[in-house]
């Protein structure tokens, strides 16, 4: 079997690692692509050389920066790839702009392409991710599911009736998190009992929503330290707009994977805007808030492992308060026992390219 496999982005290269340790395990020949959608040295090459994935063979160049510019381009580039590579599979994860450009270059040239983590819905098409992971699942041959809940997201939508396998796999966020949280104590780390910070969405780095966010932030840091690995598009935006911090909010350089496993194994609770972390959070056994008014993890807020907010300081303020009365318990397996890179790689040999 030949697999061509397409990141572009954190979330991404975590999740590829899994299933490239089996890849390699097998014998599986595979091709990495990085679209560079995340070009920044702490965001894209240090994780490679951290999660043991081989350094991707191709690097795509010159691919815009507005969601138009980044589909178009990298689709066009992709798609001579995927010709020259001429792969049995095409490997897509999540809900980037990496993943949609991907699966257009791969169903124009009939590839077949096997979408990891979809069938997610936040149900508001003014989401870019959510356009990114509806086409991308409409256009894949198989789509593996983390949760029961996106399977029957898919159902709803009509997957049934389509020619498209709908496979429910448990989450490889969890293999990674099961795999690495043990191989993390030799790293350096000098804080303890803070409260875990991360801002990235382009709206949560708009004037009103950030000043609102840290607002509630200072608020939060008078009882208690807050460790913010601060993304490259918030840093510039606090500084644009003349936000002051809390001098107890210690902002630092944003976090390799193992380092943010590691900041996840020292703090007592996480503020995030990534599902990605707040997906990591509970399987560190960490309560959560994210500062987004929905999640595709919603099973994590039925069962009290977080809570969302609006994003204003008063909602933040008051549902901060509400989950620190929370209970949940954390040895419920919502996503799988670790094994669902095995899974998904047993169901591509033997489901989808014997068959093909």
């Amino acid at each position: 079997m030949r697999v061509t496999t397409v990141v572009g982005a954190r979330p991404q290269f975590i999740k590829a690692a899994t299933l490239s340790r089996v890849f390699k395990a097998r014998g599986i020949q595979e091709h990495i692509i990085h679209s560079n959608q995340h070009y920044d040295k702490n965001m894209s090459d240090v994780f490679f050389q951290e999660l043991e994935i081989p350094a991707p063979e191709i690097r795509l160049s010159d691919i815009g920066s507005t969601h138009g510019e980044m589909t178009g381009r990298m689709t066009e580039k992709l798609e001579k790839h995927f010709q020259e590579l001429n792969p049995d599979v095409v490997v897509i994860y999540g809900d980037t702009n990496t993943t949609l450009a991907a699966a257009i270059a791969a169903r124009k040239i009939h590839l077949k392409i096997a979408h990891i983590e979809g069938g997610l819905r936040n149900f508001d098409l003014s989401i870019p991710e959510e356009v990114n992971r509806v086409v991308s699942d409409r256009l894949s041959d198989c789509v593996f599911c983390p949760t029961d809940e996106a399977v029957k997201n898919l159902i709803e939508e009509g997957f049934d009736k389509r020619d498209i396998a709908v496979v429910r796999t448990g989450d490889v966020m969890a293999d990674s998190i099961y795999y690495f949280r043990d191989r993390v104590d030799h790293i350096d780390w000098e804080y303890q009992d803070y409260i875990l910070c991360t801002v990235h969405r382009a709206s949560n780095t708009e004037e009103e929503a950030l000043r609102s966010i840290c607002g509630a932030l200072g608020t939060i840091a008078e009882k208690q330290t807050i460790v913010f690995p601060a993304h490259p598009r918030t840093t510039k935006a606090i500084a644009r707009f003349g936000i002051e911090l809390h001098p107890n909010i210690k902002v630092i350089e944003p976090l390799s994977y193992l380092q943010m496993v590691k900041a996840l194994k020292h703090c007592n609770y996480v503020i995030t805007d990534s599902g990605g972390l707040q997906k990591e959070a509970y399987m560190m056994g960490r309560p959560s808030m994210v500062l987004m008014p929905f999640t595709p993890w919603v099973e994590l807020v039925d069962n009290k492992f977080s809570i969302q907010t609006n994003i204003t300081t008063e909602a933040i303020l008051k549902n901060y308060e509400t989950s620190l009365s929370f209970t949940p318990d954390f040895s419920m397996k919502l996503y799988g026992d670790g094994k669902s890179a095995e899974f998904i790689v047993d169901y591509l040999v033997n489901e989808v390219v014997k068959k093909s």
